[in-house]
This record gives structure tokens, sequence and C-alpha cells, in this order.
């Protein structure tokens, strides 16, 4: 019979498992309901009960070989009946084969519920932080959301196949085997129930201490990790070769692989040493159960076949009895587990579809915006962002937000994008409040081109059908011409297959602010929002980008972040913003003859500098 393998996550190789203090801290700030795990496999439980039922009945089974060793080696072998040895012998087959079937059915249910539970968390989270404002994702490290998403619930995988199965199959075995041990002989089975602690406790001691070092191994090999990550990535490498830092990297990467080297020859030490402890005792308890059935005084009379059959069980009780002891580390790291996927799944969300939506067919909207009375707060600070802005958007006209950095530019735009809702007013397209639509066919109405583009690593044409993933490949190449980046995709040798790269770095600033543009396009927005789309580029890469979006902007209503102010001379209407107000509104020659803060952006040379007074550039 065959020991089953230890529970929990690891158990089998790393020895007993000590409880991360992260797991108690975890469940401390967010206790999980057994109640709401359950309901997870609630739609399952005829395949879990299953499961259950199969460990059972594989364990029970098991138990079934020793006796007959003991038929084999007490009555078969020495009476010669040869009946009753092939009975026992093809009675072992049969259990083999009974057993290792049982286990294949197992792990196939246990790994298919599994699967599906994990693959409804993963789907349910990843669309509820889809739902989740900016604010959550400025405030939440990205490292933190891919972790909860791959090796939190990557981890459910382990608690179903590996934690409670392991968890009801020793149990079994070790309650079988505690039977069928007193069945066969009650005074080995004493003497086992002495011996068998302090093995335990001598085998727990020295995984205790292979486990410090490994915790030690394994943090060297995540500052390995890190430095690799920092240092060979694309901007790494340019950032160290500008730095002249390569050296420095190099010693700083071999003074961590020196120091893995002997934590690695330590590890392996120390797993030696538990490996020969454990060989000691295997082979220590079975002698002492041969010196006690060959004594007078604690035989009993005791057979051969009882004796090794008895051996065999009592081998079987030592690494299930090991891994029940660590039951409380599994279920509270299993906890744990749950706890943070459902701190996820319970986050709030800000900004939401409404209960009762206006529908807002895309053919039959004009495109007019309006700003009433807008007040905005960023969460956390101490100073409004916006204080009672009030402009008028007439449908296929262009607006203009000029002013200093901090002055609430990006942050009026964004909330006709609705990517934050007014704290205070209400933004409006043709009359009707934006939080009274559905999120989808906002984000059809209203289109976005920020100053960072961001694409994703794939084809460009991949890249723009991300934007509609229905569109022809005619209706892709038509908003590329558009945005007049058409003749430069086509020159490339696989056209538009060619792979942009790890966030578009194969192009230039103005190739990739086109590609975007070409990609808003797709989505043939009424609204069009232009968050200081060129600001970041040379003045001849910006005149091509400038040229393309006075194309694009053509028939829509346009709002336009300014940053060079000869960008926005042509607008219809210019608001100038200072510390969240509206301070001036008018055309480019109203504003200039007016003499205020416009005509003195102006005479710096149209173009907007930092605010000397050091605003913060969150409320942009």
């Amino acid at each position: 019979m065959t020991a089953p393998p230890f529970g929990g996550r690891g158990g089998g190789r790393g020895g007993p498992r000590k409880l991360d203090p992260a797991d108690r801290a975890q469940l401390q700030d967010s206790p999980v309901s057994l109640r709401r795990i359950g309901s997870l496999f609630a739609p399952y439980r005829w395949q879990v009960a299953a499961v259950m039922a199969l460990i059972v009945v594989a364990s029970t089974v098991a138990l079934a070989t020793p006796f007959l060793v003991r038929e084999v080696i007490d009555r078969a072998i020495p009476e010669q009946d040869v009946p009753l040895l092939v009975w026992a012998v093809v009675g072992m087959l049969v259990v083999t084969v009974v057993s290792a079937v049982l286990g294949v059915v197992q792990t196939w249910i246990s790994t298919t519920v599994g699967q599906r539970v994990m693959h409804n968390l993963r789907t349910s989270v990843f669309s509820h932080l889809q739902r989740q404002s900016l604010s959550f994702f400025t405030r939440t490290r990205g490292g933190e959301v891919q972790s909860r998403l791959t090796n939190d619930i990557g981890g459910m995988q382990t608690v179903v196949t590996s934690t409670a199965t392991s968890i009801a199959s020793n149990v079994t075995t070790v309650v079988g085997t505690v039977v069928a041990m007193a069945v066969l002989s009650w005074r080995l089975s004493l003497l086992s129930l002495v011996v068998l602690p302090p093995a335990i406790w001598l085998t727990r001691r020295v995984a205790l201490m292979r486990r410090a070092i490994t915790a030690q191994r394994q943090r060297a090999l995540a500052d390995m990790q890190t430095q690799i990550d920092e240092s060979l990535s694309i901007s790494g490498v340019q950032l160290g070769k500008t730095l002249g830092a390569g050296p420095v990297m190099s010693d700083r990467f071999a003074a961590t692989s020196h120091l893995l080297v002997d934590l690695e020859v330590r590890s392996q030490l120390s797993g030696r040493w538990r490996m020969a402890t454990m060989s000691i005792i295997f082979s220590a308890i079975p002698a002492l159960l041969y010196l006690a059935a060959g004594l007078p005084a604690t035989s009993g009379g005791m057979t051969i076949g009882t004796l090794v059959a008895f051996t065999g069980l009592q081998s079987t009780l030592f690494r299930p009895l090991m891994s029940l002891l660590d039951v409380g580390v599994s279920v509270t790291s299993s906890l744990a587990l749950f706890s943070r996927i459902f701190e996820y799944l319970d986050l709030p969300v800000d900004i939401a579809d409404p209960e009762h939506p206006v529908p807002m067919p895309k053919e039959e909207v004009a495109g007019a915006v309006r700003f009433v009375d807008v007040g905005f707060r960023y969460e956390g600070s101490h100073r409004d962002a916006l204080t009672g802005v009030t402009i008028e958007v007439p449908p296929g006209s262009a607006l203009a937000l000029v002013g200093e950095t901090g002055s609430g530019k990006t942050t009026l735009a964004s909330l006709v994008a609705r990517l934050h809702d007014p704290t205070t007013g209400q933004v409006t397209l043709d009359g009707v409040d934006l939080r009274d639509i559905r999120l989808a066919e906002l984000s059809e109405l209203v289109g976005v081109v920020s100053q960072e583009t961001y694409l994703l690593h794939a084809t460009i044409r991949e890249n723009l059908r991300h934007a509609r993933p229905g569109a022809t490949d005619a209706e892709i190449e038509a908003a590329a011409r558009a945005a007049q980046v058409h003749e430069l995709i086509s020159s490339l040798p696989d056209g538009y297959d060619t792979v942009v790269g790890a966030r578009g770095h194969r192009f230039s600033g103005g190739e990739k602010q086109r590609i975007a543009i070409a990609r808003t396009l797709l989505r043939d927005p009424r609204v069009l929002v232009l968050d200081e789309a060129t600001s970041a580029l040379d003045n001849e890469t910006e005149r091509a980008v400038q040229a393309a979006l006075d194309v694009v902007s053509r028939g829509r209503t346009t709002i336009t972040i300014a940053h060079r102010l000869s960008t926005v001379r042509d607008a219809d209407q210019i608001v100038v913003l200072d510390h969240g107000r509206a301070v001036e509104r008018g055309t480019h020659e109203q504003l200039r003859a007016l003499g205020g803060r416009y005509a003195t952006l102006l005479a710096r040379g149209g173009e907007v500098r930092p605010a000397v007074d050091g605003q913060p550039t969150l409320a942009r």
C-alpha cells in the first residue's frame, strides 16, 4: 500500500509547515465565511461527494493487502495451499488495480471541479476589477493585482485537489490503519503508539531547520529575479547604459548569486539530514517491532505473517499522520487564499451602470456636452480639483481647455469619458446625465486619445481591432488612412500583421500616437477627447499628428487639452482654467484682446509651463 501524499501546498517535500503570519493577519482583517466558500462548490456537490466516496473506498480497499499477505505467509505457503495462494495473489493484484483506477477517477473529478471553480472565480475577479475606477489602480500595485488573479486563484486548484482531498485521504488512512493494526496485534499497536510520538517530533525538528534555510534561499531567489527583471528589461538596460551602471549591477548580481550558492549547499545538506533521519526512523521502528515479536514476553504467539502484515501497515501510518499534524496550517492558508480573493470581489464599484439606463442610440446622438456647476475632489485630497465649472459645448464644435499644470484640465476632460464622476454638479450628453447612460454605450459615444499611448504586445491589426472586435480589414485600413498612418503601416514588411513589440517600442512617439488615433476612430465616437495628445512630440512629429487630428475632428464634438496654444487657435471656444475654476472663456482673438491669463500664456511663447505654486499633477 502506498502512503498518501502530504496535504496542503507543498507539504510533502518541505516537511511540516509553519503558519505564515501574513495568512493569520489576512483572516483577522478579512474573515471569510465557510458558507460562502461552500457556495462556490454548490453546483458541483455531487462531484465533490463522489471524490470523498472514492477516497474512502480506495483507502479501505488498500487495507486488504496486509491481510492477504498474512494469509500467504501463514497458510498458503506453509500448507502448500495452491488455490488459496492463487486467490491471495489475485486479490493483491485486484487491490492494486482498483486503487489505481479509483485514484485516476478521483484526480479527474477533483481537477475538473477545481479548474471550473477557478475559472469562475478568475473571470469574476477580472470582470469586477475592470469595473473599478482609476483611483483603485492608482493606489494598488500592478503586481498585487496580477498575484491575486494568477497565484491566489491558481491556488484554488491546490485547495481542491490537494488540501481537501489529502485531508480526507489521510484521515481515512490513519483511522483504517490503526483499526487494522489493532486487529492484527494489539500488543504491537501499543508499542507503535509509544515509539511514534518521539519519531514524529525528531522528524519535524529536522524539517523545520531545513524550512528556515529554504526560506532564506527563496528570498535570495526573489532578489535575483527582481534584479533580472529590473536590469534586463528594455527600460532597465537603457537606464544602465545611460548611467554607466552596468558594472555596479553586475557586482550586485554576483553577490546575490554567491549568497545563493551558500544557501543551496546548506539546503541540500539539511535535506540530506532530513532524509537520513527519516531513513533511521523507518529502519528503527520495524526493528523494534521485530524485537518485540521475538521476545516471549511480548510476542503473544504472533505468527510471521501477522508480523510482516503489521510492519507493512505501520510503515504507511507515519506519513499521513505527519500530514494531519499540519491540518491547521493547511486550513488557515486555504482560508486566507479565499479571503484575498473575496476581498477583491467585495470591492465597491465607484462607477457603475445605472439601474434604469437611458438608451442612447449612436445615430441619434448629436454630441452636445454640458458641464453644469461641476466640482470634483480626488479621494484622500484636501482640496477640490474642480470648483463650480459650467461650460456648454454645442454639437460638432471644438472646445479647448488651457491652463497651468494642476489647473484641472485633465480632470475635467476625464469626466466626459466617465473615468471619474463629479463630486458635485453634473456632466450631460445631449441633456442626459452621463451617470444615466450605460458604460458600454458611453464608451462608443466618447473616444479618448491621451498623451500616454498604450499599445498591446500584438500585431497592428490586433491593436486596432481591440477597439472594435468586429471591424473588417477595410474599416481598419480606412481608420488608419484617416489617422494618416496607413502609408507607414503598408511600408512595413508584414504590414498590418507587424508586431508592435512591448508597449510599442519599435515605433516612434508620433507613429504610436497615430495608431492610437486610428484605434479610437474605429469606434466612430460622437465626442472626441484629446488629452494633450501631442505634448510629448517634437515639432515636426506634432505637425503630422495634428494634421491627423484635424481630419478626424471634423463633424465631431471635440474637447482638447492644449499644451501648445498654437494647436487650439482655431477652436470655437477656449476655456482657461486656474486652480480648478474657469476664469476665462472665448475665442483666441477675444482672449488675446482681453489681456488676461490667456494673453499671459501667449506672451510666454504659447506653451504652458508648470505652475510656480507647485500644484500636484494629480489634479491637472
